[in-house]
């Protein structure tokens, strides 16, 4: 497109600053344009950087066939059809968000409970963060965000609003937690750099880590933005994917057993990873802010779930004894798959990082690297998605400081589809290990050869410069 026509359109319509150069998005591109397929496709790349929910879509199916008085496009359901087919109050169905409410206090263990008319919906988890920010923030004002973090954020949370983010370094030294010094690090040097901080936003459970938070990080986080007097984002949406120990700790559980300014919390939930419905465009501020929830209820009008669609989940979500197997079943079979896929990575010594929630793992590929550099990163990442033809994404699209890191995601396919990605894993280190014996066994004559010879030669080391190396010499090992 020409200088000219870029004048005609706006800043946000031909700008980068969408997100979509980065590897994380550049990964889904190289699938789409071969999508792996048993039959048809066999050799095609394997969709692993897709974070979907899809083990439990067979309760799903069984509960619709079970209801279909649920839906208005139903003989079942036609009654309601006019009723639900002209609703359009932005406050939403009345059944929906007590529906909503109770659901979310009973993937936080019924501890704590929620007020259905503070509950802000939106077009999915990206739609909420962007209502939130376009809350609380104005353009060029900052976030803090502890590292890694979701790549989308910069489209979700940036693009449109223009809020910057400033990354919270975090490193695996201490497990990736977050610390009161590093918040008060990160903090300071914003503040330096004269930028206008509004808050710190969270994601608990982590993506890309899977891990949980425990309840005195979270303190530590409520007492920190409490004095600093800036707001707390609390990401949450995958509270019902914690399939073992330690359970699930929600900020609005630990504001309850402490003093802090509740204008200042604010919590993002959707279905999208909890139930498998990213298509529903199910997303859910929750603030205990009055003037968020009475601007964000106007807000909404932009993205409102469509009335059918918070009809027939309103039905669902108040089944309860379908709720409770489906909560429980979920979090079986997501145990099951991430251990059958983290046993073969251990299989193949590959190590990752322990997790606990979440749809993926962390998986650390350092040792496959020539050197620690993210340019090494992202070439070992192009041969991963162009010749083990699998869609991983790199710790650098997520911010991560460290590198080697790389998320792979398990829950979005089936299990045939699992064990084809083992084997191509098992294919590719197999042949890495073979290459890097190769080198050792090429380059340790040569070097035991070089300073043999030069060892004797006395034009060329004086007695004061003699060295010797063992085959155990770290500078051997060094290969």
């Amino acid at each position: 497109m020409g200088s000219e026509s870029y004048q005609l359109l706006s800043k946000i319509a031909t700008n980068d600053q969408h997100g979509e150069n980065s590897p994380y998005f550049d990964g889904w591109k190289a699938y789409e344009r071969n999508p792996f397929h048993p039959t048809k496709n066999p050799h095609g790349v394997i969709q692993m950087g897709l974070a979907e929910n899809q083990l439990c879509f067979d309760l799903i199916e069984e509960w619709i066939k079970n209801n279909s008085k649920a839906s208005i496009c139903t003989l079942e359901g036609m009654h309601k059809f006019r009723e639900i087919a002209n609703f359009q109050d932005y406050h939403g169905l009345p059944e929906f968000t007590s529906a909503m409410a109770k659901f979310m206090s009973k993937v936080r263990g019924g501890r704590v409970r929620f007020d259905p008319n503070r509950i802000l919906m939106s077009g999915g988890a990206t739609g909420a963060n962007e209502m939130i920010m376009f809350c609380l923030a104005d353009p060029g004002d900052a976030f803090l965000v502890p590292t890694p973090y979701y790549p989308g954020f910069v489209r979700d949370l940036c693009w449109r609003t223009k809020v910057q983010l400033i990354p919270v370094h975090c490193d695996s030294s201490n497990n990736f937690k977050i610390t009161r010094e590093a918040l008060e690090v990160a903090y300071s040097k914003a503040k330096k750099d004269k930028m206008n901080v509004k808050g710190l936003i969270i994601t608990n459970p982590s993506n890309p880590l899977g891990t949980t938070l425990d309840k005195e990080t979270l303190k530590s986080i409520v007492t920190f933005i409490n004095e600093k007097t800036i707001h707390l984002v609390c990401d949450e949406i995958y509270a019902a994917t914690v399939f073992s120990s330690p359970t699930y700790v929600s900020v609005s559980e630990v504001i309850q057993e402490m003093k802090c300014n509740l204008d200042l919390i604010h919590i993002i939930y959707s279905l999208s990873k909890d139930l498998g419905f990213p298509g529903f465009r199910v997303g859910i501020v929750y603030s205990y802010n009055d003037q968020v929830v009475n601007c964000g209820r106007k807000m909404s009008s932009f993205g409102l779930v469509s009335s059918q669609t918070q009809h027939m989940l309103a039905s669902m979500l108040c089944d309860e004894k379908f709720v409770d197997k489906f909560l429980l079943e979920s979090s079986r079979r997501l145990s099951k798959r991430h251990e059958k896929f983290t046993k073969g990575l251990e299989e193949v010594k590959i190590s990752r990082f322990p997790s606990n929630a979440g749809l993926f793992c962390w998986m650390n590929l350092k040792s496959l690297l020539k050197e620690e550099t993210i340019e090494e990163e992202l070439k070992l990442w192009h041969v991963i998605i162009n010749e083990v033809k699998l869609n991983v994404s790199p710790g650098s699209s997520f911010n991560c400081f460290e590198v080697g890191w790389f998320r792979v995601c398990f829950a979005n396919i089936d299990d045939e589809t699992v064990e084809v990605a083992l084997k191509r894993i098992r294919v590719f280190i197999g042949k890495e290990t073979k290459k890097k014996v190769e080198q050792v066994k090429r380059w340790q004559p040569n070097l035991r050869l070089s300073f043999t010879s030069r060892r004797f030669d006395e034009n060329v080391l004086s007695p004061h410069n003699h060295i010797i190396l063992s085959p155990h010499s770290p500078l051997v090992r060094a290969t």
